[in-house]
C-alpha cells in the first residue's frame, strides 16, 4: 500500500508514528511509576489514618472494659449487702459518661437464698438515672450476654443490639464474677456495662477519604455496626451486600475480616455508596473481635494524575503536530528536487539523451545525484554507440555460428535408415552439441558391399575450433579407409596428418571399426575413446575388452593395433562419447558408465534409433534442468547377418 507513496509520505509517517510510540513508551512508563507511587502512599497513609482511628476506639473500649474488671475484682474480695451493690452500680453509671447502663445478675439463690433471680440494674434516662430489676422483665439466665461469659469463664463483648424500645445502638460487655464456698471457686454473677455505639459511630464516621471514601465497622459475625447507609445497620452484614452486588474481592476481604486479619486490598471493591472502584484496608479491633474497614475512592485518588496525564497527552499530541509541519516541511525541501531529478532520470530511460541535468553545486546527496545523472547520460551515450558495434559483431558472429552448426550438421549422416535396402545390418545415430558447434563426430559408409566402415570421435575443446579439428578428422577418415587397410594403420595415418603443424596441442579420441557383413567379422582400433558397449544377442552386455590407445593427433609417429571381434546376428554394439556418461544433475552426480549400461539391458530388443532415443530420455530424465556442458554423441548398430 505504501510503495507508491511519496518520500514526504513516507518520512511524515515514519518520524510521527516513531515519536508516537516513544511518546506512548515514556508516557506509559511514567503513568505506572506515578499509579504505583501513588498506590505505595495511600498504603501508608490508609495503614496510618486506620492505626489512629483503631487506638480511639480501643482507648474507648480499653476503658469501658476496666470498669466491670474492677468491679468484678471487688465483689470477689468485699463482703456487700443490697444497699452496697446499688452505690457500686449506681457509681459505676454516674461516673462513667460512656457508659449507658450497669447490671449485676447473680447465680440462683447466690444472692439471697430465697430468690432465684436477682440482677438490679441503673441507666441513663435523659437527664438523670433510672433504676430496675432485670429479672422482671426476662430470664437473663438465657441472654447471650451472661450465658457467654458463664461458660466460657472469661469477659466477652455481646453483639451490637438495639436498646429498648429500639432507638440506641449499644453493646454490652459482660464480666463473671466469683466467690470461694467450702474452698471451692464458684461463679456468683455477671457484672454488664452497656455502652451506646454513638460515639463509636462518631469517631468511624469521622474518616473523611477525598469526596466519597469512608469508613465502617462490622462485628464478629460480619453486620454493619456503623455505615454510611443508615439502612445497612444491624440489618446487613457485609456478605449480604456482596451477594446483592456480586462483588466478590468485597466477600474475599468480608472474609478475611471476620477472621481478624488485616489486610490492604490493591483490587477493585465496590462502593456501597457511589459504586465506584475503591481501594480498601481493613484491620481488626482487638479488644472486642470487630473490624474496620475503610474505601479509598480509585478514581478521586487518581484524579490529580489523571487530569496530568490529560494535560501530557494534549501537549503530546500538539508537539506531534507540530513535528509533524516541521518534517513535511524538510520533506519538501529534500523531496523537491529529487522529483526534479526522477523526472530527468525518466526522461534519460525513455531515450531522450540531450536533456539539461541542473548545475546543482551543493556537495549533498542531490549534488551528487546530479553529477551522477550527468554522468550517466554520457556514459548511456558512448555505452549505446559501443552496444550497437558490439550488436552487429554479435549478430555477424551469431550467424557465422549458425552456418558452421548447419555445415557441421551438414556433413554428418543424418538420413536413417542410410541403406534401406540392406537387411544385413542396421544402424542410428545422433549428435548433440553442448554450444552452436561441438567437437563430437560419427561417420559411417560402405567401403565396398562387403565392408561397412563406422567411426565416433571427440575433439578436445569446444566451439569452432573443435569443429574444424573433427571436420579434418571426420575427412580424413573417410579418405584413407580401404577394405585392406587395417584400422590400426589407417589410426597411424590420420594420427600423422592431424599431428603435422599441431601448433594448438589438439586432439581427438577415435573409435573406428570396420565390419565385415558377411562374415560379422568386427576389425577395430580404439584411440583413446570410451569402450563400446556389446550386445549380445542372448542377453549379455559388456564394455569391449581391450585398453584404448593413445588419443590421435597429438603425437606424429605414434602407433596404434587393430583387434577384431566376430558379431553374430542380432549381435549389436553400443558407441557413445563422454558427455554421455559424464551428464550431469543439479546434485553434481553423473550419469555413469554402470547407469547407461543399466539402460541398455532395459533397451536391449528395441531397434538401434528406439535405442538411442531410450538412452537419450534416460540422460534427460537423469539431468531434468541442468544445462548441458558437453557434447552427447552416440551410435548404435545391430548385426543381422545374410538370410
Amino acid at each position: 500500500m505504501f510503495k507508491n507513496k511519496g518520500i514526504a509520505f513516507k518520512l511524515v509517517l515514519f518520524f510521527t508514528l516513531s515519536s508516537a510510540l516513544i511518546f506512548a513508551a515514556i508516557f506509559s512508563y511514567n503513568y505506572l511509576v506515578s499509579r504505583r507511587m501513588i498506590e505505595k502512599g495511600i498504603e501508608e497513609n490508609s495503614a496510618n489514618l486506620i492505626t489512629t482511628t483503631t487506638s480511639r476506639i480501643e482507648v474507648l473500649l480499653t476503658s469501658t472494659q476496666k470498669v466491670p474488671q474492677n468491679a468484678a475484682y471487688l465483689l470477689e474480695n468485699t463482703n456487700y449487702d443490697e444497699s452496697e451493690l446499688f452505690k457500686v452500680i449506681y457509681a459505676i453509671v454516674e461516673k462513667n459518661p460512656e457508659i449507658y447502663g450497669a447490671a449485676v445478675a447473680f447465680e440462683p439463690y447466690a444472692f439471697d437464698k430465697k430468690k432465684k433471680y436477682f440482677a438490679p440494674y441503673f441507666y441513663k434516662n435523659g437527664g438523670g438515672i433510672s433504676f430496675k430489676y432485670l429479672d422482671r422483665f426476662y430470664d437473663y439466665f438465657r441472654w447471650d450476654w451472661y450465658q457467654i461469659p458463664r461458660e466460657l469463664e472469661q469477659p466477652q463483648w455481646t453483639e451490637p443490639y438495639f436498646g429498648e424500645g429500639g432507638g440506641i445502638l449499644m453493646s454490652s460487655y459482660a464480666v463473671p464474677f466469683f466467690r470461694v464456698v467450702d474452698g471451692t471457686r464458684k461463679l456468683t454473677g455477671v457484672i454488664v456495662v452497656d455502652i451506646s455505639l454513638d460515639e463509636l459511630r462518631d469517631i468511624v464516621s469521622s474518616i473523611k477519604i477525598l469526596k466519597s471514601g469512608y469508613g465502617f465497622l462490622i462485628s464478629k459475625n460480619g453486620t454493619f455496626v456503623t455505615h454510611p447507609i443508615k439502612e445497612y445497620i444491624m440489618n446487613e452484614t457485609i456478605f449480604s451486600v456482596a451477594e446483592e452486588r456480586n462483588d466478590a474481592m468485597l466477600r474475599e476481604a468480608g472474609r478475611k475480616m471476620i477472621q481478624r486479619q488485616t489486610g490492604f486490598s490493591a483490587k477493585s471493591v465496590k462502593s456501597a455508596v457511589t459504586g465506584k472502584s475503591c481501594i480498601m484496608t481493613y484491620v481488626p479491633i482487638k479488644s472486642n473481635g470487630w473490624s474496620l474497614g475503610v474505601l479509598f475512592p480509585y478514581d478521586e485518588l487518581m484524579s490529580d494524575i489523571t487530569n496530568l496525564n490529560h494535560i501530557v497527552i494534549a501537549l503530546g499530541i500538539i508537539g506531534l503536530a507540530l513535528l509533524a509541519l516541521a518534517v513535511v516541511f524538510i520533506a519538501r525541501s529534500i523531496t523537491k528536487p529529487l522529483t526534479q531529478m526522477a523526472n530527468i532520470a525518466g526522461r534519460i530511460g525513455r531515450g531522450d539523451l540531450e536533456v539539461q541535468v541542473p548545475d546543482i553545486r551543493t556537495r549533498d546527496e542531490v549534488g551528487k545525484l546530479a553529477s551522477a545523472l550527468d554522468y550517466m547520460k554520457t556514459s548511456l551515450k558512448d555505452y549505446i554507440r559501443e552496444l550497437t558495434e558490439t550488436t552487429a559483431s554479435r549478430q555477424r558472429m551469431e550467424s557465422e555460428l549458425k552456418i558452421a552448426r548447419n555445415i557441421q550438421m551438414g556433413i554428418l549422416p543424418k538420413t536413417f535408415p542410410p541403406f534401406p535396402e540392406r537387411t544385413d545390418f542396421d544402424i542410428h545415430a545422433l549428435t548433440l552439441p553442448a554450444r552452436e558447434v561441438g567437437g563430437d563426430f560419427y561417420d559411417f559408409f560402405l567401403i565396398d558391399k562387403d565392408h561397412l566402415c563406422f567411426v565416433i570421435g571427440d575433439a578436445s575443446g569446444k566451439g569452432i575450433p573443435a569443429a574444424l579439428f573433427m571436420a579434418f578428422t571426420k575427412t580424413l577418415i573417410k579418405a584413407k579407409a580401404s577394405a585392406n587397410l587395417e584400422t590400426g594403420a589407417l589410426m597411424e595415418q590420420v594420427n600423422d596428418e592431424l599431428g603435422k603443424g599441431n601448433d594448438a596441442d589438439m586432439f581427438i579420441t577415435v573409435f573406428c571399426a570396420i565390419l565385415n557383413t558377411v562374415t560379422g567379422e568386427l576389425r577395430y582400433t580404439n584411440g583413446g575413446h570410451n569402450p563400446p558397449i556389446v550386445m549380445r544377442s542372448g542377453g549379455d552386455e559388456s564394455y569391449l575388452d581391450g585398453p584404448g590407445e593413445l588419443v590421435v593427433g597429438i603425437m606424429e609417429g605414434s602407433r596404434y593395433s587393430t583387434r577384431s571381434l566376430v558379431l553374430k546376428p542380432g549381435d549389436g554394439l553400443f558407441l557413445y562419447t563422454d558427455g554421455v556418461t559424464e551428464a550431469m544433475n543439479e546434485a553434481d552426480e553423473i550419469f555413469s558408465t554402470d547407469h547407461l549400461l543399466d539402460v541398455l539391458i532395459s533397451c536391449r530388443d528395441k531397434t538401434v534409433s528406439d535405442i538411442t532415443a531410450c538412452v537419450g530420455e534416460a540422460i534427460n530424465d537423469f539431468c531434468k534442468d541442468t544445462p548441458q556442458y558437453d557434447d552427447i554423441t552416440m551410435m548404435a548398430l545391430r548385426y543381422e547377418g545374410r538370410r
